[in-house]
């Protein structure tokens, strides 16, 4: 038969100085970086890129009355991919000046993100 044995200790719990809950949160460095296509026609928007897995995890744009579709998420630093799906159909952003070859022998968007 096992027996139990209760121990006590005259170890004190922690201040909450002392805690990591204490602590300041560090300051975060990503933006809100903003991403828009017109697309007036189109029934569906999606932003993808290296920062969604590309097709993995894309992002849902929201149409504007005037045709525009945007989306706003946070990015830290650093150099991104990107390109848009507007109905299933890949497409480049037009105000994204500069591109990258991609492996399929089209065309990324780069953003970059200070």
């Amino acid at each position: 038969m096992q027996t139990m044995e209760r121990r006590t200790t005259n170890a004190r719990a922690p201040k909450k100085s002392e805690t990591s809950e204490s602590k300041q949160p560090r300051e975060s460095r990503e933006t809100k970086e903003a991403f828009a296509i017109f697309a007036p026609e189109a029934q569906t928007v999606e932003l993808v890129g290296n920062f969604t897995d590309w097709e993995q995890n894309p992002i849902s744009l929201k149409k504007s009355k005037d045709g525009t579709w945007k989306t706003a998420i946070a990015l830290g630093p650093g150099t991104y991919e990107y390109r848009f799906k507007v109905d299933g159909q890949w497409r480049n952003d037009p105000d994204c000046p500069r591109r990258t070859t991609n492996p399929y022998g089209e065309e990324n968007c780069i953003r970059e993100v200070a």
